[in-house]
C-alpha cells in the first residue's frame, strides 16, 4: 500500500490532495517524510476571518505543518500559504486551511494527538515519545481544553460538591467543583485559592439560572463555602461531607489520647497508649489479628482515652439511621453524653455538631442519595493528576491539567483516532 493512499485514507483534506512525498534522512539518522500538499484545480482559498471563498492574490514562502508520526517516521506537511483577496472583508487575508490552526506549526490531528496521549501520561513523557518539547504537548493539551470548555454541555447539572486542594507548599490551595450527579462525576471549574471571591467567580460562571436549579451542594465546613453556597444557591440543600465530619472526630479522639500519653509518661507510668494511634482511629474489623488484643488490653483501663473510644463507637450509629428526627434525637442524647464525659476535644466536636445540625441532617432529608463520599473520589482523581504533573509550577498549568483529566470535555469525533 502506497504511503499517500494510506493517507487519504486515514487523514483526507476536503480540497486538497497529496502530491509529491519525498523520504528523508536528517544528520542524526532520524527518519522523516516531507508531504507536499496542493489544492485542487479550481479550489478557491478560504478567508481567515469570515470563512468565505474568494480569488486568490499570490502565495507565500513554503511552511511545514508537523503530522502525526506513521512507522516511526517523522511527517511533514510542506506548503505555500496562499492569500485571499475577500470581497467580504474587503482586505487580502491569508487563507485557512482545514489541517491548521493560524500559525501553529503542527497538524490539528497531530495537536488532538498529544493532548489525548498527554491524559494517560505525564506531559514529560507524551513529550519524549513524540520527539517534541514539553511546550509543544502543553500547547496542544491547552488547546485541547480551551475548545472542550467552549462546548462543555452545562444543562443538567443537579448536584456540585465543593472542595480545596493543597498545591503549592505555604497552605496554597486550589478551590474545585465537581458534578457528582448519579452517572455523571466530572470537574465543572477550578479556583485559585479558598476565598469567598473564589467561590463567587465560579457562580459568575455557572449562571444565575442554573445556580437556582441547583438541588444539592456538597462541602465541608468552611465558612468562606457554607456563606456563599447558601447566598448562591439559595434553593439547593446543602449537605455537609462526612469524611471531614469523620476527620475532626478522629482528631478529637487523637488529641485526647497525646494529652493523656503526656500525662502517662510524666507520671512514670506504664507507656499504655504509646504507638496506639491506629489502634483507636481504625474500625474495628480492620484491625489485624495482633492489634485486637493490645485494643482489648487498653480498654480494660480506666481512660479519658478509653470513654472518648467508646463515645467514637457509638457515634458510628447517626450515620446508619434513616430519618432526620431519628439523627436529631440521636445527636441530642450523644451530646449529651459527651458533655458528661468533660473531655474537652470531644465536646468541642459536638458543639460543632450542634452548630451545623441543619446541614448535617440535610443527608437524610435528601434520602442519603447523594454522598459527598462522591467529592473525596474526585479529590482523589485529583491529587494523581497533581502528581503525575511532576512539579508544575504555575496555577495555569495545574488548571489545565485538572481540565484535561477531570473534566469529561467534549473532543471532535476523530480527535483521537490516533490515541490508540
Amino acid at each position: 500500500m502506497k504511503f499517500r493512499t494510506i493517507l487519504n485514507y486515514i487523514h483526507k483534506i476536503p480540497g486538497f490532495v497529496y502530491a509529491q512525498i519525498r523520504p528523508l534522512e536528517n544528520e542524526r539518522g532520524d527518519g522523516r517524510v516531507e508531504v507536499e500538499v496542493r489544492p485542487r484545480a479550481g479550489c478557491k482559498p478560504v478567508c481567515s476571518v469570515c470563512g468565505m471563498p474568494g480569488p486568490g492574490y499570490d502565495r507565500l514562502r513554503t511552511r511545514r505543518f508537523q503530522f502525526v508520526p506513521l512507522y516511526g517516521l517523522s511527517v511533514y506537511f510542506i506548503y505555500a500559504m496562499r492569500r485571499v483577496n475577500c470581497t467580504w472583508c474587503g482586505k487580502v487575508k491569508l487563507e485557512r486551511v482545514p489541517w491548521a490552526d493560524g500559525k501553529r506549526p503542527v497538524t490539528k490531528a497531530f495537536s488532538w494527538t498529544l493532548a489525548g496521549w498527554a491524559r494517560r501520561l505525564s506531559w514529560q513523557e507524551s513529550a519524549q515519545i513524540f520527539g517534541v518539547s514539553w511546550d509543544r504537548v502543553r500547547r496542544s493539551v491547552s488547546m485541547a481544553v480551551d475548545w472542550g470548555r467552549a462546548r462543555v454541555d452545562l444543562s443538567d447539572v443537579k448536584t456540585i460538591g465543593v472542595d480545596e486542594i493543597a498545591w503549592h507548599k505555604g497552605h496554597r490551595y486550589l478551590t474545585l467543583v465537581y458534578q457528582i450527579d448519579q452517572g455523571c462525576r466530572r470537574l465543572l471549574w477550578v479556583g485559585e485559592h479558598r476565598r469567598i471571591k473564589t467561590l463567587e467567580a465560579f457562580f459568575d460562571w455557572f449562571g444565575q439560572l442554573r445556580s437556582s436549579q441547583l438541588q444539592v451542594v456538597c462541602s465541608d465546613m468552611w465558612k468562606a463555602y457554607l456563606s456563599v453556597t447558601r447566598r448562591r444557591a439559595e434553593n439547593a440543600e446543602r449537605v455537609l461531607d462526612r469524611f471531614h465530619i469523620m476527620q475532626k472526630r478522629s482528631k478529637a479522639i487523637d488529641k485526647v489520647r497525646a494529652a493523656e500519653a503526656r500525662r502517662l509518661k510524666a507520671a512514670g507510668s506504664r507507656p499504655l497508649l504509646k504507638n496506639a494511634r491506629w489502634l483507636l482511629l481504625k474500625w474495628r474489623r480492620n484491625l489485624s489479628a495482633k492489634q485486637v488484643p493490645r485494643l482489648e488490653e487498653i480498654l480494660q483501663h480506666n481512660l479519658n482515652t478509653v470513654r472518648a473510644y467508646l463515645l467514637k463507637q457509638e457515634f458510628q450509629q447517626f450515620f446508619a439511621l434513616d430519618t432526620p428526627e431519628q439523627a436529631a434525637n440521636f445527636l441530642t442524647r450523644w451530646r449529651k453524653r459527651v458533655q458528661r464525659s468533660r473531655i474537652k476535644p470531644l465536646i468541642g466536636f459536638a458543639n460543632m455538631l450542634q452548630k451545623h445540625q441543619p446541614l448535617d441532617l440535610n443527608w437524610f432529608s435528601t434520602g442519603k442519595q447523594h454522598s459527598p463520599g462522591a467529592v473525596e473520589g474526585m479529590h482523589l482523581k485529583a491529587k494523581l493528576a497533581l502528581r503525575k504533573a511532576f512539579g508544575f509550577r504555575s496555577y495555569q498549568n495545574y488548571e489545565l491539567a485538572l481540565y484535561h483529566t477531570l473534566g469529561h470535555l467534549p473532543a471532535p469525533d476523530d480527535a483521537h483516532r490516533f490515541c490508540g
